[in-house]
């Protein structure tokens, strides 16, 4: 019962984290794109008032004229609306997954001692070590003089990050690294609006509000922080899907793959916001970036392809040679405490996938879906039930021979 009410904690708790991530994220593009697209003020009035962009458009048969002040305007509005909760949502949606998912059962989700033989309060603390740490290394980062270099800033935090993939990866599952990458940066995005972004506009307002002249570096450290924002979102996103692709954080070199496909998310977001602003030149933007996060994409698709596909058997054939025998005992050892209607193993509730593999037929009808799982190691997750080498190359060889039986 109780992997059962885990199941349903995760469902809510998940559904909750999707539904603010987009209402997060949604805003963030928003802004980006309406501040990449701000054109100066045609009326002279406005420019007077502060004024230093403004944008008309056309949604859901309305028109809507927004305008962006150069710090502040004249006066302070009566109704000011803060986009914050999106933001802290997600964020607190997310470690209440975390935790419960890959720190409460980090024995399934965390730990593989094929990759380093961690105890649970290690793995947890180690964990945890990356998400704090990568937020205070990245922000005393953009306290220093670097941060007025966005070329140099792009470049130091493009090594420091691909080092703390490469080191997730060797001391996590595949799963689990993948996950924790995205958490640390997750966090650090949140930290932004909390620590930085929110406060500077609350020092805006209150300048405002006590007669003072708002302090504009307070405006220029937020922009800094939410741009960096826009840039880490794709890997973010990404690491959030990639539980459900083994081929990726269950690859041999799963911290390049991890390094590449992230690299490729901000390249895309590059290109965007930079065409988002394409009329600075001339309605050009160059096509570079998008180029080489293709390029990325298509080399990592085509180094994890796998060597050879497997013969899919027919699923009604029976279960009397030696060697299928074999198989299904290895199964049964292996894969049925999950794969089954009723699993036995503790955390899980259903099969996971809705894979049974209690019955010949279904191994017959799995065995692509095996193939996969085997050949990157996904399966069984942290290895519970102890499938050895021999026992996943004997699986292999059976399925690649075509499934005799």
């Amino acid at each position: 019962m109780s992997a059962y009410l885990v199941d349903w904690a995760s469902l809510l708790v998940r559904w909750l984290h999707f539904i603010a991530g987009i209402a997060w994220i949604g805003s963030s593009f928003y802004f980006i794109w309406l501040n990449n697209h701000l054109l100066p003020p045609e009326d002279p009035q406005l420019a007077r008032r502060g004024v230093s962009g403004e944008l008309w458009s056309v949604h859901g048969g309305a028109f809507y004229h927004a305008q962006k002040y150069h710090v502040a305007p004249p006066a302070l509005p009566k109704s000011l609306h803060w986009f914050y909760w999106e933001a802290y949502t997600t964020l607190l949606s997310g470690l209440f997954l975390l935790g419960l998912l890959y720190y409460w059962q980090a024995e399934l989700y965390l730990i593989d001692p094929a990759v380093a033989s961690l105890s649970k309060p290690a793995a947890i603390a180690i964990g945890v070590a990356f998400i704090a740490g990568g937020w205070f290394v990245y922000d005393g980062l953009c306290r220093t003089p670097l941060a007025r270099n966005d070329k140099a800033m792009g470049l130091v935090l493009a090594v420091l990050f691909a080092a703390a993939a490469w080191g997730l990866c060797q001391l996590f599952s595949g799963r689990g690294a993948f996950i924790e990458f995205g958490a640390m940066l997750g966090t650090i995005m949140v930290a932004n609006v909390f620590f930085v972004i929110i406060p500077g506009q609350r020092a805006m307002v209150r300048a405002m509000q006590d007669g003072r002249e708002p302090d504009p570096q307070q405006g220029l450290r937020g922009k800094l922080r939410s741009t960096h924002n826009t840039y880490f979102t794709l890997p973010v996103l990404f690491t959030m899907i990639s539980n459900h692709y083994a081929m990726t954080f269950g690859a041999r070199y799963n911290w390049f793959v991890l390094i590449a496909l992230s690299a490729a998310g901000v390249l895309i977001r590059v290109y965007f916001v930079n065409r988002h602003s394409a009329h600075e030149r001339n309605g050009r933007t160059s096509p570079l970036p998008a180029a080489l996060a293709a390029l990325l994409l298509a080399g990592v698709a085509v180094a994890l392809a796998p060597a050879r596909s497997a013969k899919i058997p027919e699923a009604n054939a029976g279960a009397g040679s030696a060697e299928f025998l074999r198989v299904q005992n290895i199964v049964r050892q292996r894969c049925v405490v999950c794969h089954t209607s009723v699993p036995v193993q503790g955390g899980v509730s259903a099969p996971p996938a809705g894979v049974r593999l209690d019955a010949p037929e279904y191994i017959l009808l799995h065995t692509v879906k095996m193939q996969q799982q085997l050949a990157t190691r996904a399966m069984p997750v942290g290895n519970v039930t102890g499938l050895t080498d021999g026992e996943r190359a004997e699986l292999l060889a059976w399925i690649q021979r075509g499934a005799p039986h």
